[in-house]
């Protein structure tokens, strides 16, 4: 007879060592001991371990006038450091000799499921769809993703909200094609006179007499409406974002996706939407934590939403010439800023050297900066979901020697040094005449 048997393992962490251990019991002769990793579903039996016992034969330590008693044999393979690649099923093929004939070979095997685990690699928070324009007048939503690597199984993930776990409404699966969560207006918003054209504010015309609506705003995610057009003056534009007002807690709603990879890990992705209130939300932490059974404690990524303060802007070269190329860079701010702040460039009273009303980006490039351009004074402004900041920075533009000057100036008009020769000239000839 011949029995095999192998015990069953509990799931490996990638690094561990492993132990393949294949039990088997018979009272026949051992031909051979065959270990085979399975992949494929199991089209594919790749052989791992060969014990031949043609060549290395055990024999029973009883003595040969004995009975012959059941021999227990147990094949044992090691792997010192698996991998995820080690992931699947195993089989243990053992063979003897049948008794009749040493030509003939009695197969019997077992299997056993090796499940390697992964901790993540990497656990990142950012905010979607940044850096991007975001409304001063109107209530927008606002999308943390948390994006976690290398996992298996896929983990669980969480948010905080300043230490606090968040309780999140589960989204659906967003349909084939559909795009991300895009910022929708709200029904209710703060009224004030940087938001109202002052004409209709003072002749009660809004809403054809009504008053401001006064009802609770909707909570959660902001509700469909058409856009409502209005005509802002500039002069009552307000710099700060306004402080939006709920008469109740954000409802937070969340999404978990994950998706595998070529390396045999899932990447997951859990999203947090809410309404974003500035008055509240700004420097609020929020954290994303990672629950894996590989790891002996969470793994957590966290960040503090901020508006931009005080941006650090400078300009190479410092001594600018005509003719030269001028770089104005933000190299940063006075505090961390949280999400990424879209950097809007315009030229105060006028439009930018190509033309351009405004240029988007952290480096604002002037080409070959004419004359004209001295004095200019250029406006950079630095604006997330939290609040905006406006630097101004004026170019002092010098005359460049190694530019030669013509004889006729800008104007058309002849060069002061000339003036003064030719004045000069008529001065003598007048006088030698007089003689």
């Amino acid at each position: 007879y011949l029995t095999v048997s192998i015990e069953p393992l509990p799931p490996v962490v990638v690094g561990d060592a492993v132990t393949l251990k294949c039990n088997f019991k018979t009272d026949g002769k051992m031909r051979e001991i065959v270990w085979y990793r399975v992949t494929d579903g199991g089209t594919i039996k790749q052989k791992i371990f060969t014990f031949d016992a043609m060549f290395s034969t055990n024999f029973s330590q009883m003595e040969n006038y004995r009975k012959r008693e059941d021999l227990v044999y147990q094949s044992t393979v090691r792997l010192p450091e698996v991998r995820i690649s080690d992931n699947g099923p195993y089989e243990c093929h053992v063979g003897i000799y049948d008794r009749a004939t040493r030509e003939k070979v009695v197969l019997a095997s077992g299997n056993v499921f090796l499940n390697v685990m992964a901790p993540p690699t990497s656990i990142s928070v950012l905010a979607a769809d940044t850096p991007a324009p975001f409304s001063r007048y109107q209530a927008q939503n606002f999308t943390l993703v948390c994006v976690v690597s290398g996992g298996k199984p896929a983990p669980l993930v969480y948010f905080k909200r300043d230490g606090e776990p968040i309780e999140a409404t589960p989204l659906p699966e967003p349909p084939a094609g559909a795009s991300s969560w895009a910022p929708r207006s709200l029904l209710h918003r703060d009224l004030d006179d940087t938001k109202v054209p002052k004409s209709l504010a003072a002749d009660g015309e809004l809403g054809m007499g009504n008053p401001f609506p006064t009802a609770d705003p909707p909570r959660g995610l902001a509700a469909e409406r058409d856009s409502v057009t209005e005509s802002i003056p500039e002069t009552v534009v307000s710099r700060e974002f306004p402080r939006w007002v709920h008469m109740a807690e954000p409802i937070y709603y969340f999404r978990h996706t994950h998706a595998p990879v070529s390396d045999g890990t899932i990447e997951a992705r859990a999203t947090l939407t809410w309404t974003l209130n500035p008055q509240i939300d700004n420097e609020a932490l929020f954290s994303c934590e990672v629950k894996h059974p590989a790891l002996s404690m969470p793994m957590q990524s966290e960040v503090t939403l901020v508006a931009p303060k005080g941006p650090k802007i400078t300009m190479t070269p410092t001594r600018a010439r005509v003719g030269d190329t001028v770089r104005i860079l933000v190299q940063g701010f006075q505090n961390e800023v949280f999400p990424e702040p879209l950097f809007t460039w315009t030229r105060v009273g006028s439009r930018l050297l190509d033309g351009s009303a405004e240029h988007d980006g952290k480096e604002l490039v002037l080409e070959r900066v004419p004359a004209e351009l001295n004095g200019s004074m250029y406006r950079c402004t630095a604006q997330n979901p939290l609040g905006s900041t406006d630097t101004h920075t004026r170019l002092i533009v010098f005359e460049n020697p190694n530019i030669p000057r013509g004889p006729e100036d800008s104007n058309g008009s002849l060069p002061s040094h000339c003036g003064f020769r030719f004045i000069l000239a008529l001065t003598l000839t007048v006088i030698l005449e007089l003689t």
